[in-house]
């Protein structure tokens, strides 16, 4: 299966709870941001170019705590910028998990394999690895020579020490497929239990040009979707339609909102409005209706996932759903 069961099971019951609840916007993963400090300067990052004024802050544990509590979502991705440098983060993982949640964990993996020790191995628990292509490419984007072998030694200690590991991987205007397709080669050979694949955001504070328009990303797309069988995806294969093109979908900006040192981010991972001290007022606040319907004209050339796979498990029924749970078993 490419989730654990259960994370299926956890998704599944809180989904019908809140169905049954009767509510129609609500979260399915928070986005934890404990700290935006980070020991990479990579080309295409929005958070250490928008928040550069406060990279020094970070979340309290009980902020953290209470952020987890306050979305309610049975996934918790923790990230940053660099959330190994978080000063409680081992604590905060352990104790998210004793609350039953699922985790996330987002990380450049320059500190993974020094700081496996203070994880312990869980169904609920994966590593997200960021790999933005081969070495060549991906040491280029984060300005840092060696970095992808060290990355690529942590995924490998990771799996050694048995935890399970998936990584992420951002495509931009000059990333070759043929560059991708031999690196998701490279890391289905290290054993990784899953590869995220999305376009990047066209962030206001970083260089324009790095990013794809919707067109570029659909003629990029159309051939990375048809990998699924021979490298081990797990970005949802109608997402992936999407991106090819071949399906129409609304954001859904409230599924996966943002806590970080400034507060709740609204209106949603990608762009910043303002901020909210607590959930109930970004959900209260933000006009919803405005971002989903792709008004804005931030959102003109977005396709990224954290909009848009939420949107698929809001409207997932009939053929799709058998789709996708054939997809999620066999495929």
């Amino acid at each position: 299966m490419r989730f654990p069961i259960s994370l299926y099971a956890s998704m599944t019951k809180y989904l019908i709870g809140r169905k049954l609840l009767g509510h129609d916007q609500f979260p399915l993963v928070l986005m934890l941001e404990p700290t935006h400090r980070c020991n990479l300067t990579c080309a295409g990052c929005g958070r250490i170019r928008e928040y550069h004024e406060t990279l020094t802050n970070e979340m309290s544990y009980d902020e953290c705590l209470r952020a987890v509590e306050e979305a309610g979502s049975p996934v918790v991705t923790i990230t940053g910028g660099e959330p190994l440098l978080y000063s409680r983060v081992d604590e905060l993982a352990r104790e998210i998990l004793a609350r039953g949640k699922h985790i996330y964990f987002c990380t450049n993996g320059m500190l993974l394999e020094e700081s496996l020790g203070r994880f312990s191995p869980s169904s609920h628990f994966t590593w997200n690895v960021h790999f933005d292509g081969t070495e060549p490419v991906h040491d280029a984007i984060i300005g840092r020579p060696g970095g992808f072998q060290k990355a690529l030694a942590g995924v490998r200690a990771a799996k050694a020490a048995g935890f399970r590991v998936s990584t992420n991987t951002t495509v931009y205007r000059e990333t070759s497929v043929p560059d991708l397709e031999s690196l998701f080669g490279q890391l289905s050979a290290a054993g990784v239990d899953g590869i995220l694949v999305a376009p990047g955001f066209s962030y206001e504070d970083v260089i324009r040009n790095v990013f794809l328009t919707r067109s570029e990303i659909m003629k990029k797309f159309k051939e990375i979707r048809t990998w699924g069988k021979r490298f081990p995806i797990i970005s949802n294969p109608l997402y992936l339609e999407f991106l090819a093109g071949d399906r129409a979908l609304k954001c859904t900006p409230w599924g996966n909102p943002t806590r970080n040192p400034s507060g709740w981010k609204s209106p949603c991972y990608l762009i910043t409005d303002t901020h909210y001290p607590t959930f109930a007022e970004l959900m209260a606040k933000t006009d919803w209706e405005h971002y989903a319907s792709g008004a804005d004209p931030r959102c003109e050339q977005c396709m990224v996932h954290c909009g848009f796979e939420p949107t698929i498990v809001r409207q997932l029924g009939g053929w799709d759903l058998v789709r996708m749970i054939w997809w999620n078993v066999y495929a």
